[in-house]
């Protein structure tokens, strides 16, 4: 049974979190997550994240966006969209522990020339890519203990030019019961109805956030509340030279 706190984050594990799962059950949890983040919103938190970080930037300017744990891909393909129509110049990259899933995301943006994908442990040595502006973070820390998470957004802060966009999920009740409900008539998986529940479980308190901060050496750190029971932490590096907009 899964177990709900609102003073500690849970520390179930998601069936997601390894790296063997394949198959036919890891494709309709793809396909439920898309509806999940296409009903709720979800992914609007990240692009809106990204704008902000981009103001000032010019847009004769090549902008390197890494997506850490980018599951099939469909965050950058967003963003692949969102760059086209706002005269960007995008170079994407998604990275992801599940090399079962990187193929299934190269297969489904193949129309997308400016989106290439790597199989890569974020705690493995050196950068993650070279060079990279932005680094995305959409519903990634939270399946991470918090020691974790410190050594993940100081390596990505640290590497990343402009700045990080952490898109996570509030760890309210009210979310954990609504999933409850939107999950028996929108999604069809096992895996994705365990994991979305865990997920709300191991998600954050604005208190958690705002201490985990403190601990990092970053630059500046703005967070928002964003529906559906979502967090948009932005990070800006604080050797950039733009301000970040409010």
């Amino acid at each position: 049974m899964i177990q709900f706190s609102p003073k500690y984050r849970s520390k179930q594990v998601e069936i997601l979190d390894s790296f063997e799962l394949k198959g036919p059950e890891m494709e309709q949890m793809l396909i439920d997550l898309k509806i999940v983040n296409k009903l709720l919103g979800g992914q609007q938190v990240t692009i809106n994240g990204v704008e902000k970080l981009l103001k000032g930037i010019s847009k004769n300017e090549s902008i390197t966006i890494v997506d850490i744990g980018c599951g099939d891909g469909e965050m950058l393909r967003n963003i692949a969209r969102f760059g086209a129509n706002n005269n960007y110049n995008f170079n994407l990259i998604g990275v992801d522990g599940n090399e079962h899933i990187i193929k299934i995301a190269q297969s489904r943006s193949t129309a997308f020339q400016n989106i290439k994908f790597e199989t890569k442990n974020i705690f493995s040595e050196g950068p993650i890519v070279p060079h990279y502006h932005i680094a995305l973070c959409t519903l990634f820390l939270h399946h991470f203990k918090n020691e974790d998470i410190t050594t993940i957004l100081e390596k990505l802060s640290s590497q990343a030019k402009v700045g990080v966009v952490v898109n996570d999920l509030h760890r309210s009740r009210i979310a954990f019961w609504l999933f409850k409900l939107f999950s028996r008539i929108f999604i069809k998986s096992k895996i994705a109805k365990h994991d979305g529940l865990v997920s709300v479980a191991r998600g954050f308190k604005r208190k958690e956030l705002e201490t985990l901060a403190e601990t990092i050496a970053m630059g500046t750190s703005k967070i928002h509340w964003k529906w559906a029971f979502r967090w948009q932490w932005i990070v800006r590096n604080k050797n950039y030279k733009t301000g970040m907009r409010k």
